[in-house]
């Protein structure tokens, strides 16, 4: 945590702290080998607290999704339910558009569903999700929007919204189309998404069998038995895409998130995927640097106010990725108004201290007024001014 800080005089000043010269032994435990290798066209691994990218490869090259896709169309539905347009146990009907695009007429992944029949939207998810139903994918498409295309539309729109900028969709099942392309870096996004926005359906990610219609089906992502860290997200294959799969596990106070695009195998995909994981949670660590709160500064003259001293503190919580081992080796640097003048209200940014790591900012942190300070009365601002007249004058 930030050590506390003084500010001295009324400078502008820069204070760097918590910088400890570590022994031989502590820079060992900083050292970290180059990335791994992995047999995959691109892929990506990110923090999915902090968003902080650890390693990549061709992370943004647009390739096709395959169904990645369906994180996307799960996302979308997902949305509808949480703004109340949507329910879970809202019955939609299957099309016939939907039984011979994404059905057993198909030859593609399927949940197994009939022509003409109806089924519950939350099943229809977990047929998206567990079993990666194209026909799930288009029922609920056509469900949310009247059509697929339409709500391909919606899917793109979602995606300019959280930054996926390389990313466009034609269909909600990532069955091929020359346009319907995205990247490692933009799934990582995605991912990152649907665990922070709708983590009630992001758990449905991490259920390892769907039975329905008497079809029982297994997950397809081989790191749900394998590691019990991982809880999501999805696999994808076509023949242009290859063997495709976005993984994210927690452990401790870390989640990350790894993608893999263009493997050559179902078990490379896996392989390679665990092996970004395990890279990332051996070398790197999600550190909470301040909490909403906590003393920065303490002691600041505050002019024109009832009160002479103002303490000041961490305007939100702060978190960042760093080395493992790393947090002595940290440094902060404080910035602050050069003359603090009442009226202060409480809360009110007055700076911002500044998270290194050798030379290289990490985060910035808003610093606030810990409590409000009312304007003093005519007598006590007459004074101060006449202050802060000499001091400038000698400065």
């Amino acid at each position: 945590m930030l050590k506390k800080l003084t500010q001295t005089g009324l400078a502008l000043i820069f204070i760097a702290f918590a910088s400890v010269a570590p022994s031989t032994g502590a820079w060992a435990e900083l050292l970290i080998p180059a990335p791994p290798e992995i047999a995959a066209k691109a892929w990506i691994l990110m923090d999915a607290d902090t968003g902080k990218v650890l390693v990549e490869h061709n992370a943004d090259e647009k390739l096709p999704p395959a169904s990645l896709t369906k994180m996307m169309t799960s996302y979308v539905v997902s949305k509808e339910i949480h703004s109340g347009r949507l329910k879970e146990d809202d019955e939609a009907i299957v099309s016939e558009y939907a039984w011979r695009t994404g059905g057993w007429a198909s030859g593609s992944s399927v949940m197994s569903l009939l022509p003409k029949s109806k089924a519950k939207i939350i099943d229809l998810i977990r047929g998206v999700i567990i079993q990666s139903g194209n026909d799930a994918s288009i029922v609920l498409a056509e469900h949310v929007s009247g059509s697929e295309s339409a709500f391909a539309d919606i899917m793109n729109q979602n995606a300019e919204q959280l930054g996926m900028t390389n990313t466009h969709f034609e269909n909600s099942t990532g069955l091929p189309a020359e346009t319907h392309l995205s990247t490692a870096h933009d799934m990582a996004i995605l991912g990152q998404a649907l665990i922070r926005d709708f983590p009630e359906h992001y758990a449905i990610y991490s259920e390892k069998y769907f039975e329905y219609d008497n079809h029982r089906q297994a997950n397809r992502n081989r790191l749900l038995w394998r590691d019990s860290s991982v809880d999501g997200i999805k696999t994808g294959h076509t023949q242009a895409a290859g063997y495709c799969l976005v993984a994210s596990a927690k452990r401790d106070d870390m989640r990350l998130i790894a993608v893999v695009m263009g493997a050559n195998s179902e078990e490379s995909r896996a392989r390679e995927a665990q092996t970004l994981l395990s890279y990332g949670f051996r070398y790197y660590e999600t550190a909470k640097i301040a909490a909403v709160g906590d003393l920065l500064s303490e002691n600041n003259r505050v002019w024109y106010g009832d009160v002479d001293y103002l303490n000041l503190t961490a305007g939100k919580d702060v978190f960042a990725t760093i080395q493992r081992g790393s947090r002595e080796s940290l440094t902060t640097e404080l910035e602050l108004e050069p003359v603090l003048k009442a009226p202060i209200e409480k809360g009110q940014q007055l700076g911002i201290a500044r998270i290194k790591f050798e030379d290289k900012l990490l985060e910035e942190i808003p610093v606030v007024a810990a409590e409000a300070v009312p304007e003093a009365g005519i007598f006590s601002r007459l004074w101060d001014a006449i202050m802060l007249f000499f001091i400038n004058l000698f400065a």
